[in-house]
């Protein structure tokens, strides 16, 4: 595993995020290595971090001053061993080829946990769409995807949306697609629902996130009805882990964006997420015009002088990261565990460091990683594929019901697989394990491709 490691930083020696992936993954299947050299001996980890295609492309497209704009686009097309590439687009000036092969690679094991037949991949631009008009906007998505339309298909790669592309970005992406190919078909998820989309994916993340944190809760015959819960982020993902964890009548007293977070110690109810929906999703505000709006709420702005997030440092019972990629560090992971916190659900990918993973680990507390637990927004992208496939539209029960199933099982997966190698009660080794498993065996089947 130290050749691994040392393979692809010397490849490689920028990409920081993919290698902590990476490294997480190889130390948890490391029992399974020992109990199966076949794997070894067919260099399954040495396929399994090479991603089958990248794609790198130039985006230019007109602002409406006139003037010509270049961004870059890309697609990373991870493994297809258990079904078509399937991950989302990022928008937004971060992005990079080391930040999309992270979350391509932690994409493959997430969605090998849903049972469904979808394989790993991530997409997405340095292009930020905050600022910017509707036209603009457009004109960077119909580039975007007069590029990207040729190496995408539903039953090749079907991305959906992420960080920067929601339902209006994908409606661009999708219509220049359609005009391409000149066909209507399942090529992206999160579509609206009068052309295709499924009842909850939008709120698919958040919801499924929930779904996970009650089953972990249950282990221990509790329930997150009067918990206080901290969430960060304010986007897609954490207003609908707001609102599910409203609903089940915990009280959610956090929420961020980049510039800072709010504490309301009275709670967030229906109300006040309400209009954090319109701040966010129509206006495009900042989160700090909530503690304008309800003063009884403090906003407190982003200090890079500080070693720690003060968000993670208020008394709660659980917390749920949703925002981005190690927003909690070791200093934050000891002040949640100094502060009683119950269980860390990760709504986000990777936001968690590994010092802090081990922090957690090691206090006992309940920790869900975020390839199991925020797997419910691509669960949901597959079933909205199978209902594209089959030209019918399931009811917002059925979608709920199937999701908290698929979550349910999810979680019991990672009990079993973490029991089964002698890591009881390990959520992360038991993901990593579990999703390692199921794709290097379809590898395997399928010979050296």
């Amino acid at each position: 595993m130290q050749d691994i490691m040392e393979l692809i930083r010397r490849k490689d020696p920028e990409q920081r995020e993919f290698h902590q992936a990476v490294k997480e993954v190889l130390i948890s299947i490391e029992p399974v290595l020992e109990q199966n050299p076949v794997y070894r001996e067919a260099k399954i980890l040495e396929r399994l971090v090479e991603p089958e295609r990248l794609i790198v492309f130039r985006v230019p497209w007109v602002d409406d001053r006139g003037e010509i704009q270049v961004n870059r686009g890309f697609r990373v097309e991870m493994n297809s061993a258990i079904g078509p590439y399937k991950g989302g687009l990022r928008f937004h000036p971060s992005v990079n080829l080391g930040i999309l092969k992270f979350l391509a690679f932690e994409q493959v094991f997430k969605n090998a946990l849903t049972t469904l037949p979808m394989g790993g991949g991530k997409g997405g631009s340095d292009f930020d769409p905050k600022g910017k008009s509707e036209n603009e906007v457009m004109r960077f998505c119909h580039s975007f995807m007069a590029e990207l339309y040729r190496h995408i298909g539903a039953n090749t790669d079907v991305p959906a949306g992420d960080i920067g592309v929601g339902a209006r970005e994908i409606g661009y992406l999708f219509g220049m697609y359609k005009k391409l190919r000149n066909e209507f078909t399942g090529v992206l998820t999160g579509k609206s629902l009068n052309w295709g989309g499924s009842l909850v994916r939008p709120e698919a993340t958040g919801y499924g996130s929930v779904y996970f944190c009650a089953e972990m809760l249950a282990t221990r015959s509790k329930t997150l009805e009067g918990t206080t819960c901290l969430v960060s982020g304010s986007g897609n993902v954490a207003q609908y882990t707001a609102e599910k964890l409203i609903e089940l009548d915990a009280k959610v007293v956090t929420l961020s964006d980049s510039s800072g977070y709010i504490f309301d110690e009275s709670g967030i109810d229906r109300e006040k997420l309400e209009f954090v929906k319109t701040l966010k999703n129509i206006r495009r505000g900042r989160i700090k015009e909530y503690a304008e709006k309800y003063p009884q709420a403090v906003y407190t702005p982003v200090d890079p002088a500080l070693d720690y997030n003060p968000l993670w440092n208020h008394a709660a019972d659980c917390a749920f990261p949703s925002a981005t990629q190690n927003e909690i560090n070791a200093k934050d992971a000891r002040n949640l565990v100094n502060n009683k916190v119950q269980v860390v659900c990760e709504g986000a990918n990777m936001p968690t460091t590994p010092e802090g993973i081990d922090i957690f680990i090691d206090s006992g507390l309940l920790y869900g990683p975020g390839k199991a637990a925020n797997a419910g927004g691509v669960s949901v992208s597959g079933l909205e594929m199978t209902q594209n496939s089959m030209r019918l539209s399931w009811n917002r029960d059925e979608v709920d019901n199937r999701l908290k199933m698929i979550m349910a099982n999810i979680h019991q997966t990672c009990l079993d697989a973490a029991a089964r190698y002698g890591h009881a009660g390990n959520y992360m080794v038991g993901a990593n394990i579990a999703g390692f498993v199921k794709v290097v065996d379809a590898m395997l089947d399928q010979g050296v491709v």
